[in-house]
């Protein structure tokens, strides 16, 4: 699909500076950027690609002076980078666009559908489950009995979404995503066996949460897993059973939460870090990359760091004094040397 220089600056609220009637069908970046293309120049650093560029439309930013001949198209905007953002987020919706059901797929006669639904091939949609308007459900998604997902909520090819769960609206599960799926519940016998414990409860999502590919969210044992609204949760997450994640909360990837804990509102953790059982991450909490924690942080917006996690700034200086440890035992066998030769004087 093309647009004009025109109806580009009249989504953006822009003015343009040069034809009004370039076409553009693809957005690029501006070093790589060809005839035909959109692109933006927000940094300063990137400015001397503006005059080699051969994109058709430019986006800059309102006070933005050049200091040599312009050749594209410029679309005078508040903010470049906030506008292109826009833009982007316009074309992806439009490539995303779906609608219809494609066959072969199983929707099962009980089941409630909204309009303009999208459901893709080879699709399961099971008995009672309640789909919202304008959601869409790619290929290969399976859908349990008893599911409930809210308008515009989107599930990417490969979604698995197990029986009583409940996605709230604007949702977005990305490929091989398992929302539901058994939590890690096994009770220890007398012979060294273990036993499964029924896993009864459900996930309950809710809305504006974004969750990464291949990451999984196990159903509770009893009640409910809860993801908060506005959460994003990167690919390659284990949230296990029981677990609360606060709203607007970020995890990276790798991260594993265990059984029961309770992760506050606007928490980031970084990647590969490992929490616990049964305990709670306070508000605004920040955890790096790696990072093990084995106990509840109780003081809200503090950093942390370390395996075992300690406060931020600590952290830091046992850097300091880890890296200084060679040397200490060097001086130490030293002066031991030291002491036993004025010993055997």
């Amino acid at each position: 699909m093309q647009f004009s220089a025109q109806q580009i600056a009249t989504l953006l609220k822009g003015n343009i500076e040069g034809s009004p009637d370039v076409v553009v069908g693809q957005l690029a970046k501006i070093e790589e950027a060809k005839s035909g293309d959109l692109s933006f120049l927000a940094n300063p650093k990137y400015e001397h690609f503006l005059y080699t560029t051969n994109a058709s439309i430019v986006v800059v930013n309102a006070d933005f002076v050049p200091t040599q001949t312009v050749n594209s198209t410029l679309i005078r905007v508040k903010d470049a980078y906030s506008s292109f953002s826009e833009l982007l987020t316009y074309y992806s919706q439009m490539k995303l666009e779906r609608s219809g059901r494609e066959e072969p797929s199983f929707v099962h006669e009980s089941v409630m559908i909204s309009d303009n639904v999208y459901v893709g091939a080879f699709s399961y949609i099971g008995k009672n489950a309640k789909i919202g308007q304008h959601v869409k459900i790619y290929p290969h998604v399976y859908i349990g009995d008893d599911v409930t997902i809210g308008d515009y909520t989107t599930l990417f090819p490969g979604v698995k979404v197990y029986s009583e769960c409940s996605l709230g609206q604007h949702v977005v599960l990305h490929a091989g995503v398992v929302i539901g799926s058994d939590g890690f519940g096994f009770a220890p016998q007398d012979d060294g066996s273990y036993n499964k414990v029924p896993q009864i409860g459900n996930v309950v999502v809710d809305d504006n949460v974004e969750i990464g590919a291949n990451t999984v969210v196990d159903r509770a044992t009893m009640g409910s897993t809860i993801i908060r609204k506005g959460v994003k949760l990167d690919n390659l997450i284990q949230i296990a059973h029981n677990v609360e994640i606060g709203k607007n909360t970020v995890i990276a990837a790798q991260t594993g939460v265990s059984g029961s804990t309770k992760i506050g509102e606007n928490v980031v953790l970084g990647g590969q870090v490992g929490v616990v059982g049964h305990i709670t991450v306070a508000d605004r909490s920040q955890v790096q990359a790696q990072s093990g924690v084995n106990r509840s942080i109780v003081q809200a917006s503090k950093k942390w760091g370390g395996s075992p996690a300690t406060p931020y700034q600590a952290q830091l200086r046992s850097q300091v004094l880890y890296s200084k440890l060679p040397e200490l035992e060097k001086r130490i066998a030293d002066l031991e040397q030291i002491i036993q030769n004025h010993s055997a004087k």
